[in-house]
This record gives structure tokens, C-alpha cells and sequence, in this order.
């Protein structure tokens, strides 16, 4: 088949939504297929086997690693030349809204795919009056394509509430040759844990997130359990970077942590096997990549019962998950604590919690889930060329 992928986001900027649209590339070309991939510049002429081109663009005012991104004449000049089957839209929000006028011009059909709570993000980051006009935005692009991908079932069903239809699941999977339980590093730790200046380093454990270091992922939370806990007994390692890196290192002064900027590769797997606990407060995931890279590294997963991670963590199963309905800012925090210091404490719940974590993230391969978008792929673009029947 031969696909063209627009997109409002690409590498080299690092996050779920870059590294699933990686691997879908990677995908392609290994299973003999032709891809295209238009969105923001990225440097990149092309990426496994498929011409990139980009585009300029404004940051989003609430968001800014985000653009606004212009289509140029050549998108839709190099759209008429490689004569795609399908284009695919990955979270319209500007340049996916041209991209769709374009597809239609050339009489291509198009599927979207849904992967950023971007209405979510109007009310955290301060613009609440935007949420319903994102909704309503968002659910006019993707109600013009054949199918609308999501990536868990339970944001499905958040969307099916805001009116969106013709939904299908993308699902995500986990490389376990690269994160795994084996990549564990005592030195490494040893060099969170002297950080911390403690003498007693073999006592620690060490809790774990990793993800955008934004408010948006609810890290307050997690700043205020974590200020309120024994630090004789744990230290707080944060992989990634954003806008809230300078302020939550203010906020965590004096307590023990470790903050590494963003890593990648076998760098983050072995930071994920060498933790004990990772921490994911976010409300706001459509599915929680990072989550299941930790799961598959054997750590326990403390969260909140939320969209797309409540789909890959069992509570008591594999991790703990805190239900927030009816309670206020503080009773959170203390209960979140809670969660923590239960895993901190019982070194053995925690190890069989992880082991159980490590299993079910097996089970989830990136094939496999690569081949549900490429069987809507075909099945769409074999439907736009079916004959009517008279």
C-alpha cells in the first residue's frame, strides 16, 4: 500500500505520539510498504524508507513543544505525485484540517488517528472557555474520516461521549528486547541514590517517572506526596524535560532527587529497570506508553483510575490505581502518599506486583498492534474503490 501520513507532531521532538508514528514508519518499510509523512520540520529529508517533508509553524500558546503548522503548495503537489491509497491524519488540529481539504481535491479517503487530550489541556493550562470549542472542533475533523483510531478503549468510550462515531481501536504495544527486568543497573542507581546524599543507599527505593515534566501530567500531585514521605526510605528520579523542569526543582528542594532530562534507547530502558516504582499521576493519557515501558521493565504502577491508564494497569494486580471521584485536592494527595509508602514498605508485594506487571506487558506486541492500523488501512481504501451497486 502506499500511505501518507500528515501530522501536527514528528520527530525529533520526543513523546508518545512521536515514537508510535516512528515505529508505524519503521513498520511500513519492513513489511513493503510506501509511506510519505508530512508535518512540522523536523530536519529529516526522510525516516525508514519515507520522504519526510515539513512545514513551518507557531508553538501553541498553552502548549508551545505543539504548532500550528501551515500547509505549503508542495504538500499537496507531492500528494498528487505519490498517489497515495489512504491518507492518514494523525491528531488533525490545523495542518490535518488542510490535509483533509487536500485529500479530498485529490478524491483520497481518509482515516484519523486520536492520540492528545488537547481539550483537557485547554482547562489545565488555564483557558477552561476553550474545552467544549476543542471538543467541537476536533470531533468536526475526525467525523470527515472513514475511521477515527484511538488507542485504548477506554478513551473510545470518553470519545463516543462527545459525539465522535465511526471509532476503532489502535492499540500500542512494548519492545521487551529492549525494556526488560535483565537491564537492571546497580551502579546506576548508586549514582541516583549518592545524589541524594545518602549513606544508607541500600535501604532506598527508588521511585520512577518518566514523561513530559508539564503540569498538565498532574505532577503536583506527585510533588506533594512525595515532599511528605520518609526520604531515609526512597529517592525521586524524573526522566524527561518541560516547562514546569525549572519550577517543580524548586519545589522539590532538599528532598532527594534525581532529575535526568530526557533520555531514549537503552539509556531509558535501563533507567526504568533500575527503579523499584513508577509513578504516573496523569489524568490526562489517551494510553500511557511510558506506563507500559515500565510495566514491561517489572515496576509496579501507582496511578489514578484514569483514561488509558486504567487500561493497562490491574489494580492490585499490577500496580495500584487511586480513585479520585468526590475527593478534594489534599485527601488525594494524602491518599496518592498512601499508595507510594504501601509499595515503599512491603518490598515483596512490590516485587510480585512488578513480575505480574512484566507478564501482561508481554503480551502486547508492536506487530500486531501495527497490523490493526494497516488492516483499516486496506479495508478503507479497498471500500472508497468498491463499485456502487446499482
Amino acid at each position: 500500500m502506499r500511505i501518507a501520513i500528515i501530522t501536527e507532531n514528528f520527530l525529533p521532538k520526543l513523546d508518545g505520539v512521536t515514537r508510535t508514528l516512528a515505529r508505524l514508519l519503521e513498520h511500513l518499510q519492513s513489511n513493503g510498504h510506501q509511506a510519505l509523512l508530512l508535518g512540522p520540520e523536523s530536519g529529516m529529508e526522510h525516516y525508514a524508507g519515507a520522504e519526510v517533508v515539513g512545514t513551518a509553524g507557531l508553538p501553541l500558546p498553552f502548549y508551545p513543544e505543539l504548532k500550528f503548522n501551515f500547509f505549503r503548495p508542495l504538500f499537496l503537489r507531492r500528494l498528487s505525485e505519490f498517489q497515495p491509497d489512504i491518507v492518514h491524519l494523525v491528531d488533525p488540529v490545523i495542518l490535518g484540517a488542510t490535509g483533509l481539504g487536500a485529500a479530498r481535491l485529490l478524491n483520497i479517503p481518509c482515516i484519523s488517528s486520536y492520540h492528545t487530550n488537547l481539550a483537557a489541556y485547554c482547562e489545565h493550562f488555564g483557558f477552561p472557555l476553550l474545552t467544549q470549542p476543542m471538543w467541537l472542533y476536533n470531533r468536526l475533523i475526525h467525523s470527515q474520516c472513514a475511521q477515527t483510531f484511538c488507542p485504548s478503549p477506554s478513551t473510545a468510550q470518553m470519545l463516543q461521549g462527545q459525539g465522535f462515531e465511526h471509532l476503532r481501536i489502535w492499540p500500542r504495544g512494548v519492545d521487551t528486547t529492549l525494556f526488560n527486568p535483565q537491564r537492571r543497573s546497580e551502579a546506576l542507581r548508586q549514582q541516583w541514590l549518592e545524589q541524594g546524599h545518602s549513606t544508607q543507599t541500600s535501604q532506598k527505593a527508588v521511585i520512577l517517572y518518566v514523561g513530559r515534566v508539564s503540569w498538565e501530567k498532574n505532577l503536583r500531585l506527585l510533588v506533594q506526596a512525595y515532599r511528605g514521605m520518609d526520604h531515609a526510605r526512597c529517592h525521586l528520579v524524573i526522566v524527561g524535560d518541560g516547562p514546569a523542569s525549572a519550577e517543580m526543582q524548586q519545589e522539590l528542594a532538599g528532598c532527594p532527587v534525581t532529575f535526568t532530562g530526557y533520555q531514549s534507547g537503552e539509556a531509558l530502558a535501563t533507567a526504568y529497570a533500575s527503579a523499584d516504582i513508577f509513578a504516573f499521576p496523569s489524568v490526562t493519557e489517551t494510553f500511557g506508553q511510558v506506563v507500559l515501558e515500565a510495566m514491561a521493565s517489572a515496576l509496579p504502577v501507582v496511578g489514578l483510575q484514569a483514561e488509558g491508564v486504567c487500561d493497562l494497569v490491574e489494580h492490585e494486580q499490577t500496580g495500584l490505581l487511586l480513585m479520585t471521584q468526590g475527593l478534594d485536592g489534599e485527601e488525594i494527595s494524602k491518599r496518592y502518599q498512601a499508595a507510594l509508602e504501601r509499595l515503599l514498605l512491603a518490598s515483596e508485594e512490590r516485587k510480585q506486583l512488578g513480575q505480574q506487571a512484566f507478564e501482561a506487558a508481554k503480551l502486547r506486541s508492536w506487530h500486531e498492534a501495527m497490523e490493526c492500523l494497516v488492516r483499516g488501512y486496506r479495508e478503507v481504501a479497498e471500500g472508497a474503490h468498491q463499485p456502487v451497486a446499482a
